[in-house]
């Protein structure tokens, strides 16, 4: 399988962050990538970061607009998306090298609608908390009206159902949401039960608040 993959990035004063994100991006075993960077109003050098590995790299794309929140962003990405898959990397976590080619693998072979992976939690510094988040390899819809089983960071899946199913309500947990209304139509989703997803705890926003 070599099917364009679209990875949409939000980007919001994450400068710091950006650079850590986009070589685990660029450097995919999984090489047949359109990664599209969204800078969602910074007011920090997020946007020269951008700008500076578009230059390096001719897989990326940047765009800019006026400040409209996560949901709507990544909404935009699908929208400007040629690939036959999207994926979400919130721009301050990161993946490992073969996480992309593993998760095409596990969409092959069960013929699941969406594809997600194990997370392993990070400080803001980056330092592992030695805390991974399992998966089931295999999630209904059921298993989803207890708990969030999947992570936005971590989905693989079809650019034609995220075009049906945009995401709403920057409020609260939007990407719960939309699996949830997914599934509900589709069925069931895959995993790879891997922390290929490092999430990084930044104290604030929704990441701290679910650290807490």
């Amino acid at each position: 399988m070599n099917d364009l993959i679209t990875i949409v990035v939000p980007v919001y004063n994450v400068e710091k962050y950006l650079p850590h994100t986009l070589e685990s991006i660029c450097g995919q075993t999984y090489t047949n990538l359109q990664i599209l960077l969204i800078d969602d109003g910074s007011t920090d050098d997020s946007l020269a970061v951008c700008h500076k590995w578009a230059r390096q790299d001719n897989r990326i794309q940047v765009y800019e607009q006026e400040n409209q929140g996560v949901a709507r962003t990544r909404n935009k990405g699908i929208q400007l998306a040629i690939g036959k898959y999207v994926m979400f990397l919130d721009a301050d976590d990161w993946w490992e090298p073969d996480k992309l080619k593993k998760q095409l693998k596990k969409l092959e072979e069960t013929n699941a609608i969406l594809c997600t992976t194990a997370r392993k939690l990070v400080s803001e510094s980056g330092e592992s908390l030695k805390c991974v988040i399992p998966v089931k390899e295999r999630i209904t819809y059921k298993m989803m009206a207890y708990q969030n089983w999947i992570n936005c960071s971590s989905v693989l899946l079809p650019r034609r159902i995220m075009l049906e199913f945009p995401m709403m309500h920057d409020e609260v947990h939007e990407d719960y949401i939309t699996w949830m209304k997914i599934m509900k139509k589709y069925g069931d989703a895959c995993a790879v039960n891997e922390p290929l997803l490092k999430y990084r705890l930044t104290g604030k926003g929704k990441s701290g608040n679910k650290w807490k």
